[in-house]
C-alpha cells in the first residue's frame, strides 16, 4: 500500500472518497489499524482518559504525546501520523513552534492538531510557515471543557454555528489542511464540509463530512465510564479486533456511520 499523504487526502475529498481516521497510542494498535484499511492515525490527547483513567484532557503532557507519537511511528507504515499538541503547550505561536517541532522531530508526527479559531490564526500561520502541517479542531473543544461547561454540542445557535464557519475559512486560508469538526449539528457540519477545499473529519458531526474519526476504544467498545452517543462497539459480534476496524472503515466509507441516532440536530 501507498503512504497516504496530505495531497491524497485531498484528492479523496475531491473524489467522494470518505477517509477513515482513529486514535491510536502504541505499536501494537497502529500495524493493525492500518492493515485494517485506517488511513490516518491520530495520537490524541484522549489518551489522559481512555489510556490513564484522567477525568480530562488537560494533564497530558507534551512529553506524554511525543512518548506515544513514537511509539505508533515504530507501528506504521503507511499511515498518515496527526498528533495533538496538549493544553497548554501551543499558547503562544513560540511555544507552538517549539512543541510542533519536538512532536515532529522526537515522535516521528507528520502533522499537528490544535483546537480553536480565531485566536489560533497566528499559530496557525506560524506553524504553516515553518513546514509543520497543522489540523485543526472546531466545535467542541475538550481542552476547553471549563470553559463551555461540559461536553455538549455546539454550533446550534445562529451566532455560534456562523463562527464555526467563519472560523472553519480563516483556518484555511491561514494554512491549515485538514479541519476536524466535534459534536456539532449535521447540517451545519456539512454546510462547513462543502465550503472547504481541505478535508473535514467529524466526531459526533454526522456523516456529511469527509471522513469520520473515533477513539480507538470507544469503537472497540472498551472504554471506561460513559461512552459518547456518537460512538458505537464495532466489536461486537466480531471474532478479532482486526474485524471490528475492518467494519468501522467498511461503515465509513459508505457512509452508514455515523447513522441519525449518532448525530445531532
Amino acid at each position: 500500500m501507498k503512504k497516504i499523504t496530505l495531497q491524497i487526502l485531498t484528492n479523496m475529498k475531491r473524489a467522494g472518497e470518505r477517509i477513515a481516521v482513529a486514535t491510536c497510542y502504541d505499536a501494537s494498535f497502529a500495524a493493525i489499524l492500518e492493515e485494517s484499511g485506517v488511513e490516518v492515525l491520530l495520537v490524541g490527547d484522549s489518551l489522559g482518559m481512555v489510556f490513564q483513567g484522567l477525568d480530562s484532557t488537560l494533564p497530558v503532557s507534551l512529553d506524554e504525546i511525543i512518548y506515544h507519537t513514537a511509539c505508533v511511528a515504530r507501528g506504521r507504515h503507511h499511515a498518515l501520523l496527526v498528533s495533538d499538541l496538549p493544553f497548554m503547550s501551543y499558547a503562544t505561536p513560540e511555544r507552538a513552534l517549539e512543541s510542533a517541532g519536538r512532536v515532529l522531530k522526537e515522535g516521528g508526527a507528520q502533522m499537528v492538531k490544535l483546537e480553536g479559531g480565531s485566536t489560533q490564526l497566528d499559530t496557525v500561520r506560524r506553524l504553516t510557515d515553518h513546514g509543520i502541517p497543522v489540523c485543526a479542531h472546531l466545535g467542541l473543544l475538550p481542552q476547553s471543557i471549563h470553559k463551555v461547561g461540559g461536553y455538549r454540542v455546539q454550533g446550534r445557535d445562529p451566532a455560534s454555528a456562523a463562527a464555526i464557519r467563519e472560523d472553519a475559512l480563516a483556518l484555511e486560508q491561514a494554512g491549515a489542511q485538514l479541519l476536524v469538526l466535534e459534536c456539532v449539528p449535521a447540517s451545519l457540519a456539512r454546510e462547513v464540509t462543502a465550503s472547504l477545499t481541505i478535508p473535514v473529519i467529524g466526531i459526533g458531526a454526522g456523516s456529511g463530512c469527509d471522513g469520520q474519526v473515533q477513539v480507538l476504544y470507544d469503537l472497540l467498545g472498551i472504554s471506561i465510564g460513559k461512552v459518547p452517543s456518537f460512538a458505537h462497539n464495532f466489536l461486537h459480534g466480531c471474532d478479532s479486533v482486526s474485524e471490528a476496524v475492518a467494519r468501522y472503515v467498511a461503515a465509513v466509507k459508505a457512509g452508514t456511520f455515523p447513522s441519525s441516532e449518532q448525530s445531532f440536530s
